[in-house]
């Protein structure tokens, strides 16, 4: 996936929010869509990053032993189950990460 095609996804899924989760715009939606909205992120972000975790190559790799991606994909989910705290998961989740890839 290219930077500009991420930018353009990230431009979307900002426009999108803002304009249906601005308390100060006019528009007024039931509370119940409101709180489904809030799942709009993580939906798309398991959509972009689905592909880059078992797709390597062109190919579904399933060979979770030399993966770092998955790994660090679980390591990441694992991290936020447990911390509750989006920078700090972030970070570490991308320590772990790269010390798989250098460790490969």
């Amino acid at each position: 996936m290219t930077w500009g095609l991420l930018l353009i996804l990230a431009a979307v899924v900002f426009c999108n929010r803002y304009l249906l989760l601005e308390p100060r715009l006019p528009l007024r939606f039931p509370d119940r869509l409101k709180r489904s909205l809030n799942y709009s992120a993580p939906c798309l972000l398991s959509a972009v990053a689905a592909p880059i975790v078992f797709e390597q190559s062109q190919a579904l790799s399933l060979n979770a032993w030399n993966q770092p991606y998955l790994w660090g994909a679980v390591a990441c989910i694992a991290l936020a189950y447990r911390l509750k705290n989006t920078l700090l998961v972030i970070v570490l989740s991308l320590l772990i990460f790269y010390a798989l890839v250098y460790m490969q």
